[in-house]
């Protein structure tokens, strides 16, 4: 995996709107089955890492492991974040495919 292109590709997709971020909200619209692709932090707490394997195989959605809290919030130009949600197909899949290989 190429770390700095995947966080590229964050970046790129939070500046076109296409990101949702924080424990709350990404929760929320796992619910409502809206993400493509959800991406945790791979240093957050076992607790919610349980919680998101669980939403995530409920609802059908993709997870994966990438970096850290500090830099999923720097490549979305936020604080400190656990979880990401994106919700472009496009998106998605050019991040899949960049944290697959």
């Amino acid at each position: 995996m190429n770390e700095d292109k995947v966080l590229n590709l964050l970046g790129l997709a939070q500046r076109a709107g296409k990101l949702s971020s924080g424990d709350f909200i990404v929760e929320k619209a796992m619910k409502k089955k809206t993400p493509k692709l959800v991406l945790l932090a791979g240093d957050c707490a076992a607790n919610n890492e349980k919680k998101y394997i669980q939403l995530a195989e409920a609802y059908h959605i993709p997870l994966r492991k990438v970096g850290s809290k500090e830099t999923l919030g720097t490549a979305i130009g936020k604080e400190v974040r656990v979880v990401v949600a994106v919700e472009d197909d496009g998106f998605a899949k050019a991040l899949l495919k960049e944290i697959d290989q």
